[in-house]
């Protein structure tokens, strides 16, 4: 799990599909919405970009990104 490393939502381009919420199963966002609010990103992990790649709006970008490409097992294939 990171501390360094965790979604942050455009919420003028979301279109709150509920893609990333259902993606997610380390608890990072709030559960039964459709809106992704990030509650819990100390459980995001390091490099995941499943939510991200998800995101038809490219509304999700990361806190600590720094554009570099990581593989990563968390379990929800998102590399």
């Amino acid at each position: 799990m990171s501390k360094k490393w965790y979604p942050v939502i455009n919420f003028e381009i979301c279109i709150e599909c509920g893609r990333c919420v259902e993606k997610c199963k380390n608890g990072v966002y709030e559960k039964n919405t459709k809106k992704p609010n990030v509650i819990n990103p100390q459980g995001c992990i390091d490099g995941c970009r499943g939510c991200q790649n998800l995101c038809p709006a490219h509304a999700i970008e990361y806190v600590g990104d720094n554009g570099e490409q990581k593989t990563v097992n968390c379990g929800c294939s998102c590399n």
